[in-house]
């Protein structure tokens, strides 16, 4: 072993130390995207998976490559994307930004020139050091030559290892690691839960409504319980689970009930609705926020109170259980409505589908949401599921951006590998947004994940916000909508991903029962000529 070190470059000595630092601080997984640059490190990844200390996953593009490691970390431990320098560290941007602004730990390792080639025009050469801006930490490894070792930690949001690796860029033997190689590192270990176990009671007296935002978890389901509050829980919340949590309480929220609101109480991250931030926005309304993951912890409505956490304190008393019924009332009037308005649509709509996927998961199911309508639409589909069954909805809603959809919901899976099923929901201009995601090479680890794609043609959901309105109709399929007559079959079959076309909810319902393996694709098919008209009608529900 002392002999093969002496052989070894300063490059291939580099990149060792830093996927050592990456086993050392709990990643296992990591995604490469191929480069020459890079070779130090990919050689060095290879090794290391060789000897069964992490999972090897490549792409050939590195945007996908990113988001691939971010869904992987957003499910399972940590994951590291590795790439080449120049315009190749560019494309993580979108992924990293996400996993900054939603507190995913996901670490980032970009080959770069040797600090001698830095501003001379070399080829491929930027200037990488800080290219995520000020809200990524990056270290750069490898400038003042190469490292014995790098201690990595490992907290909420990504990191930027930027690593100088000078020719000659391959090792002269492999590297055969053992414990003492690993043994200057130390493993990051969680700090334990997110939340503390208590906090001060709250006054139960002001009229009060639980929102769980994004990755709220189950305290703030806990805290409704607790205090006899209704539990206004996004999907992705981990939240929406018991007796307190409501479906359609959007619709409810600009009735006299939700105008009789006195406190809220806000968990994670809400981002899904407009009559929530109008809620959160009222003078009227004291809000208190328990802290959320993500680089900014300040929020867009005015806090009177930052709670240390969203747990109910042992002591907490309850509410008057008139408020909580009044609000399950109200609730079981507009879902009823609801359902009875859905269920005279003609044909398939957006809603439908999204119904047909929440059933379809099952306990100790993954489902990943694309963001813009179909997260919304599973928002008000979705009833909420037993205590315990430990179904777990996730989605990019950090930034809630489209990009990079199908690769993350591949590393979601990829990550949980023990699921019961993995579902994805997305629609069909994010699909394509990311339709590369579905190049996997042969060998490849792929999971068991079923992507549903809400096709409706084009954009819907700009149908039913103010650009969608008839007076700018002459300009709306241009700029917003963007239709795209793209067969999704021949895009599928082009990557060997199994394809189904579904236009009814018996036929989506069949798709959904009998999943093949592997990936697969089910499209189903909406119109989208009348969306607007069929928002409005569900809007005008009143209990």
């Amino acid at each position: 072993m002392a002999e093969e070190h002496e052989r070894d470059n300063d490059a291939t000595r580099t990149a060792r130390a830093v996927v050592a630092a990456l086993l050392g601080a709990g990643v296992r997984d990591v995604v490469v995207a191929p480069g020459s640059r890079n070779a130090p490190l990919s050689f060095a990844v290879w090794d290391a998976a060789a000897a069964g200390l992490l999972r090897l996953h490549t792409r050939i593009d590195e945007r996908s490559a990113a988001f691939v490691a971010l869904g992987l970390s957003r499910t399972g431990a940590p994951a590291a994307v590795v790439c080449t320098s120049g315009t190749a560290v560019a494309n993580l941007h979108p992924a990293v930004l996400e996993a900054a602004h939603a507190g995913v730990p996901l670490v980032v390792v970009t080959a770069d020139r040797p600090a001698r080639l830095a501003g001379t025009g070399a080829n491929q050469t930027t200037e990488q050091v800080g290219i995520f801006g000020p809200l990524v930490e990056t270290r750069d490894v490898g400038a003042d030559g190469p490292p014995d070792w790098v201690m990595l930690w490992l907290d909420d949001g990504p990191i930027h290892l930027n690593v100088r690796l000078d020719e000659p860029l391959l090792p002269a033997a492999p590297w055969r690691l053992d414990a003492e190689d690993l043994a200057t590192t130390t493993r990051h270990d969680a700090d334990g839960p997110r939340w503390p176990t208590h906090h001060s009671p709250l006054d139960p007296g002001p009229r009060t409504v639980v929102v769980a935002g994004d990755d709220a978890g189950p305290p703030a389901r806990l805290l409704a319980q607790a205090a006899g509050w209704p539990l206004l829980a996004e999907p992705s919340s981990g939240s929406r689970t018991g007796t307190h949590a409501l479906r359609a309480y959007r619709l409810l929220l600009d009735t006299d009930l939700g105008r009789s609101i006195e406190r809220v109480v806000v968990a994670g991250h809400p981002t899904l609705s407009r009559p929530v931030t109008r809620l959160l926005g009222r003078d009227d309304v004291e809000v208190l926020a328990a802290p959320a993951r993500g680089v900014w912890a300040e929020r867009p409505f005015a806090v009177d109170t930052h709670l240390e956490g969203a747990a109910p304190h042992p002591d907490q008393q309850g509410a008057d259980p008139a408020w909580l019924e009044a609000w399950l009332a109200a609730d079981r009037s507009v879902s009823r409505q609801l359902d009875a308005l859905l269920g005279a649509e003609p044909g398939l709509t957006p809603y439908d589908v999204a119904g047909a996927v929440a059933r379809a998961l099952p306990p100790e199911g993954l489902l990943h949401v694309g963001a813009s309508s179909p997260i919304r639409d599973l928002d008000l589909m979705l009833h909420g599921w037993r205590v315990g069954a430990r179904r777990k909805v996730v989605a990019n809603r950090g930034l809630s951006g489209i990009d990079g959809v199908v690769s993350t919901a591949i590393g979601a899976a990829l990550g949980r590998p023990a699921s019961s099923r993995a579902l994805a929901l997305m629609g069909d201009v994010t699909f394509l947004h990311d339709a590369n995601g579905l190049v996997l090479g042969p060998g490849e680890p792929e999971p068991d994940l079923t992507i549903v794609v809400v096709n409706d043609d084009g954009g819907s959901i700009f149908s039913m916000l103010e650009q969608g309105a008839p007076a700018h109709a002459d300009r709306f399929e241009r700029l917003f909508a963007t239709p795209h007559a793209v067969d999704l079959a021949a895009l599928c079959a082009a990557t060997r991903t199994p394809h189904w076309r579904v236009d009814s909810l018996p036929e989506l319902e069949q798709a959904l029962a009998s999943p093949n393996g592997g990936i697969e694709v089910v499209e189903a098919r909406v119109r989208r000529h009348d969306r607007r008209a069929l928002d409005e009608r569900i809007r005008a529900l009143r209990p």
